[in-house]
Order: C-alpha cells, then structure tokens, then sequence
C-alpha cells in the first residue's frame, strides 16, 4: 500500500492515519468538518487535500448510521481501488449497500477492537491498535486484492486481524462492549444524585466498573442504533438475573429459615456464574488467563514515584505483569498493586523492602 484516503478524521481515523504515516503511506486526510481534518493533518496524521487520482485504499472512520452513503459516495466517485470501514457494527452497512445495488468485490466490512473514552482527533494516537483484535468481514464476494489490502493495513497498524462473518461479530461485540457499556451506564448513573458522603466511599471497585460509563453519549447513540437487537436480548438475559438476585436478596431477608438458605443460593448462584464467566476473559496478549500474585505498594503522591518502582522492580529481574492503583481518599497517597508471576513475588518484595518501600501484607 502506498496511499490511502481516510474520510472521517475522529480518534480511529486519525489513529488509523497516524499509524499509516508512521509506515511511510501516503494518507490523505477527508471530514465533513474540513477543520477536523485540518487538526488531524497538523498532528502529522497526512494532507487535507484531495488526492490527485484513486488511492489504493480509502478508509470510511464514520458513525454507522453514516457508513454507507459515505462508502456510495466515494465508491461512486472511485476515489480508490479498494474500500473498507471500521464500524463498530458491519451487519447493518453491508445489507445497506447491497440495497443500493452496489458491486461490493471491492469493498471489505472491519472493525479494529480498540478505544478509548475520549473522541476526537487530538485523542487519537499511532499505537492505539497495537496488539488489538481488528475483525474482518470479507464474504464470497470480495476481491483478493482488497483483503490483502485490508490485512496490510491491521499490519501496519500493527493490529492482530480475526476473520468472522458480518452478523457473528455483531452479536459478539453486543457481548463484550455494547451491553456491558450500558450496564457501566445504569450502574454510574445510581451515583448522579447519591448522598456525597456515600460518593466519597468510591473505591477502585466502582471505578473499574463505570469507567467506560464516561464515553460520548451521542457515539453511542449511533452505535446502538445499528445493532440494538442483539443488545436489547443480551439485556434481557441481565434483566432476569437481576429479578431473580432480587427475589434472593428479599428471601435474605425474611424470618424464615429456609427461605434465606434459598435466597442465598440464589445469590450464591449468581456469583458462581460470574467466576466462571469472568475466567474466560483472554489474559494478557490474548492468552488464557493466568494467576498472578499481588505484590502491593504504599506511595506519596509524587513525581517520579511510579518509575522508581518500575526501576527496582527491573533491577531486581522481575517482570510486572500488570499493574493497578488505588488512591487514598483525602490524601495524598496510594496503593499500586504489582502482579507478578507467583514465584517472583517474594523476589520482588524482599527487593522492594530492601530498598526502603513500605508494603502491604
């Protein structure tokens, strides 16, 4: 590939380009908002002009609902020798253009699974793909030429591509982003008008929960709006645990014997269901999940801190494998949690004490 077109310059667009850039294409920058795309070029993204004739690839980063008047469009105008989108839906654009009567060998649905809460092309970033899932939807239709084409960009992205059909990544995505964001939403939502005294109790708990909660509503919109079936179903399954955890916690507390033996194996029940759920998240680097040992750290609020303890964790030849921290309420303090491998945790403690960190048993 040595040219490409980006239309739609908001954080995967420009991500995409910046990406692109970085491997020596030649992109072209296109928005319905020309000062959009401006910003992005002056991010070093690529050029907001037109260019001179087809490119090899033209990539459509608009909303859903928009994917495929904006592919007609440019697919009518034959801006480029091949076509592709990265909508977080595929099903819904593709049976689109085939209303349209388009000759769709050309063009190849895709969706690059990574995100942040922030939108925009100042949000946007080169690496934002690196070591991601980006799903692509070829069908017996689309060219060879074009598939390569799409598989040369997640290269350069330096993406990890998996090849699913049209309507199975939609239901999968459902599972694994769109539900859980609304449930993310419901649950934050209980915090908009909750005593500030109970606000103050927030822990890392309710913060990993609601963080995706702080997304742009009107994206959103635009992503359910195109899939909400297999949403509305998965929700449905939600619903009724939640009636049944309900029913559980009420027998919890009733005078009756056996009914709180019931409702806790009710609740019991709920909770087995979500560890058995929750083991089948891919682990780091998409492998199967792995049992890490926590080894946790008390630190000052200040600079330098964090990478003074990367620094000794190095020296003592221990990987973190990953990292989380927890800040203390009303001061300025907190805890970073190391996990590490079980057999380098006590290496690491015995380094880290040694060299004057406080931590915590």
């Amino acid at each position: 590939m040595r040219s490409a077109l980006v239309i739609g310059t908001g954080l995967i667009g420009t991500s995409a380009a910046l990406a692109l850039r970085g491997r020596g294409v030649i992109v072209h920058l296109a928005d319905h908002d020309p000062e959009q795309a401006r910003t992005a070029a002056a991010l070093g993204a690529g050029t907001d002009e037109a260019p001179e004739g087809p490119v090899d690839l033209a990539i459509v980063a608009a909303p859903p609902a928009h994917v495929a008047a904006t592919l007609a469009d440019a697919m009518g105008r034959g801006v480029a020798r091949g076509y592709l989108d990265v909508a977080s839906v595929k099903g819904g654009p593709r049976r689109e253009l085939e209303a349209l009567g388009l000759d769709l060998s050309s063009y190849i649905g895709s969706h690059p699974m990574s995100g942040r809460e922030k939108s925009g092309p100042l949000a946007a970033s080169g690496d934002l793909f690196e070591g991601r899932p980006w799903v692509l939807t070829p069908d017996r239709d689309t060219d060879t030429e074009v598939l390569n084409l799409a598989l040369e960009l997640v290269s350069h992205c330096r993406a990890v591509p998996v090849v699913m059909d049209a309507d199975a990544h939609d239901r999968a995505v459902a599972l694994v982003s769109h539900m859980p964001h609304l449930v993310s939403s419901m649950v934050a939502a209980r915090l908009e008008n909750a005593e500030e005294a109970a606000v103050r109790l927030c822990g890392q708990g309710i913060r990993d929960v609601t963080r995706i909660a702080a997304s742009d509503p009107r994206m959103w919109i635009d992503i359910l709006s195109a899939n909400p079936g297999p949403v509305a179903d998965l929700l449905a399954d939600v619903s009724a645990d939640l009636d049944e955890t309900v029913q559980s916690l009420r027998a919890l507390q009733s005078s009756d014997e056996s009914k709180r033996r019931e409702g806790a194996t009710g609740v019991e029940d709920v909770l087995r269901r979500g560890n058995a759920g929750q083991v089948r998240v891919p682990g780091k680097h998409g492998s199967a999940p792995r049992s890490y040992e926590v080894v946790a750290v008390l630190i000052d609020d200040q600079p330098g801190q964090l990478a003074r303890i990367f620094a000794d964790a190095g020296m003592a030849g221990v990987n973190i494998e990953d990292v989380r921290i927890e800040h203390a309420t009303g001061q300025q303090a907190g805890l970073v949690q190391l996990m590490v491998e079980p057999k380098a945790a006590p290496v690491l403690g015995a380094a880290l004490r040694e060299r004057g960190w406080a931590l915590r048993q």
